[in-house]
């Protein structure tokens, strides 16, 4: 009787659902800033690359 109650109270508990989507909420966020970061991180690369090739052209 007591096991039967208890069990009935574990499959309606939805209390750590919640904080399963919060997780899942935040790990997609972390993966769409480090492609987001990757993306800037490569362009600044980019820019930097050209603006040495000038000075250096420039300088000789």
């Amino acid at each position: 009787m007591i096991l039967k109650t208890i069990l009935k109270r574990i499959g309606t508990d939805n209390s750590g659902g919640t904080a399963i989507e919060y997780g899942l909420i935040a790990a997609l966020i972390v993966i769409a800033s480090i492609g987001a970061f990757d993306a800037v991180a490569n362009e600044n690369t980019g820019l930097w690359a050209t603006v040495s090739n000038k000075v250096t052209t420039n300088m000789n």
